[in-house]
């Protein structure tokens, strides 16, 4: 099953995820298909860069967004 969801990147108490689609039984900031987006909750305003045209793929095929990714695509209008 393929997955869209976080990969965590960055220092210490200075997160930083890319929106990545990957096989769900890879670890969480293992091998990945492919990086679709960035998010950056640390910045003020928070910075939320999506490829529209990947992600849309991606679900179109069958990929499962996790929870916290689903939200990100529904801000951004992505989803319904």
């Amino acid at each position: 099953m393929v997955k869209i969801r976080l990969r965590r990147m960055g220092s210490h108490k200075k997160p930083f995820y890319r929106i990545v689609v990957s096989d769900s039984r890879s670890p969480r900031d293992g091998r990945f298909i492919e990086e679709i987006g960035y998010y950056n909750p640390v910045s003020e305003p928070k910075v939320v860069k999506i490829d529209n045209e990947k992600a849309a793929k991606w679900l179109s095929t069958g990929a499962q967004p996790t929870e916290t990714v689903r939200t990100l695509f529904k801000k951004n209008g992505i989803m319904e």
